[in-house]
């Protein structure tokens, strides 16, 4: 047995002219909605953090004071290495004293960066 089924009603009918409206808006709300969710946001940074890192600098820091940070640290570590070293004997406490003349190298060229930068 055959089935009549009806042809969709036209969109430019005027008994179908409410339908064609609605499924316009229909249209541009599902589009919205699909770039929302979809599309890259443009108010987030391209210099935004990787979710495995954990530590950041912040931008706009001027290079003095990352110079004198840098230098900082590398005078802690220098202590701490200094303070393991003389706990160690043998091949090991040379492989300490080899990372403290490591930083100690490295710090020195952090200051002369930064006598660079700002001359006392």
């Amino acid at each position: 047995m055959f089935k009549v089924t009806p042809n969709p009603p036209d969109a430019d009918s005027t008994s179908s002219g409410t339908a064609g409206r609605n499924a316009k808006k229909h249209d541009e709300a599902t589009k919205r909605t699909l770039d929302y969710y979809l599309l890259p946001k443009s108010e987030q940074s391209q210099d935004a953090p990787k979710p495995d890192q954990l530590f950041t600098v912040v931008e706009n820091i001027d290079n003095e004071c990352l110079l004198a940070n840098l230098s900082e640290t590398l005078a802690s570590a220098d202590a701490m290495i200094s303070e393991l070293a003389f706990d160690l004997d043998g091949s090991r406490r040379h492989i300490a004293l080899g990372i403290q003349q490591l930083i100690e190298l490295s710090s020195l060229l952090a200051n002369r960066v930064l006598d660079n930068v700002d001359p006392r």
